[in-house]
């Protein structure tokens, strides 16, 4: 009886073994990922009113050796805000005229400078405390280590509504 439980064990041990280690490995993988690209997101300003203009801004932090490849896609996508009316939802590399660079004969983008991205108030926005959130999606690449990988990086800002209009300055 007692022989039977060990050789049960044994069983167990080798069919869950095989289905736990690709999620170990997966989460050692990704937690590597996540620091080749680091978004910080602000909103300026960060107090609106209805109808005011102001801007989304990214800076990006891109870890020592990785590069940001300019193809095949660089692509921020904006969740949809009832509050922010933006020209679009949906920006490349090209229309928000980043710097293309070269090295080695590969092109990569030039993330030092701070993006920005435009936006008015709704003139029915809610009052309160908003969250403006997307994703950029990106090919980093090692070219010491000869990879890219494609991913995708969220981010999120918090901004503030009133309700009085914004009266432009004459």
């Amino acid at each position: 009886m007692r022989l039977f439980g060990t050789i049960e064990r044994l069983n167990m041990k080798r069919i869950i073994f095989p289905l736990i280690v690709p999620f170990l490995l997966l989460g050692f993988v990704s937690s590597g990922v996540e620091d080749l690209l680091k978004v910080d997101v602000s909103i300026n300003p960060r107090r609106l009113r209805r109808g005011q203009e102001g801007k989304v801004v990214l800076k990006f932090t891109v870890k020592e050796g990785i590069r940001v490849s300019s193809q095949p896609s660089f692509t921020i996508e904006l969740e949809p805000s009832d509050e922010l009316i933006f020209p679009k939802n949906f920006f490349s590399a090209s229309d928000l005229e980043i710097e293309i660079k070269e090295e080695d004969g590969k092109e990569y983008l030039d993330l030092k400078e701070p993006i920005e991205i435009p936006f008015s108030v709704n003139m029915d926005a809610k009052r309160g405390n908003h969250t403006i959130g997307g994703k950029i999606k990106y090919f980093a690449c090692s070219q010491e280590e000869g990879w890219c990988l494609k991913y995708a990086s969220k981010f999120s800002s918090a901004f503030y509504t009133s309700v009085r209009i914004f009266q432009k300055k004459k």
